[in-house]
């Protein structure tokens, strides 16, 4: 079922997550179908749980060929669960971000270049991956949404965020 996103302003989009603590139930199915139908029906990169209006550590991402990303590079579809980020080295890329809980927008965010991340599968098996550029910061925009970060406060430069159709003087970039 395709569910409404929480926009920027809604408190629970400023919480901290809870892990998961049973994994294989139904509820928890019920819940990534529900992540996945409405990552398809808005065309996203991915989708984290807080969006849909539940405060569980659950993202889902992946990017295959994708009419709002035609540059990017493919991410395979991950579910992940409780997961764990770490920076592999200290190399720090500046790259255009969107988000569907801030519709419209896009702005110029930092991250880490190479990253490590591991979690569960949502039948507890384990996660270890070492990924670099988009597919890292993919898991990086998803895993901040567990903290409550939503991508325009990790922005160095004001000016580098603002309504898409502005920015890019009529550039066809979507929301992530």
């Amino acid at each position: 079922m395709v569910r409404d996103v929480l926009r920027m302003g809604d408190p629970l989009l400023l919480q901290r997550a809870q892990p998961v603590q049973a994994f294989g139930t139904p509820e928890l199915a019920d819940l990534l179908q529900d992540m996945r139908d409405t990552m398809a029906a808005l065309d996203g990169a991915g989708l984290a749980a807080p969006q849909i209006g539940v405060s569980l550590q659950v993202v889902i991402f992946g990017v295959g060929v994708n009419p709002r990303y035609p540059d990017a590079e493919a991410v395979p579809y991950t579910e992940l669960l409780n997961p764990v980020l770490e920076p592999v080295g200290d190399a720090i890329e500046e790259g255009w971000e969107g988000c569907l809980s801030v519709p419209g927008m896009r702005g110029l965010v930092p991250r880490w270049q190479h990253l490590r991340y591991r979690g569960f599968t949502p039948s507890g098996e384990p996660v270890d991956r070492t990924v670099s550029g988009f597919h890292a910061r993919v898991v990086q925009h998803e895993c901040d949404h567990l903290v409550g970060v939503l991508y325009p406060m990790r922005i160095r430069d004001l000016r580098q965020f603002g309504f898409s159709e502005a920015l890019f003087l009529g550039q066809s970039l979507a929301d992530d």
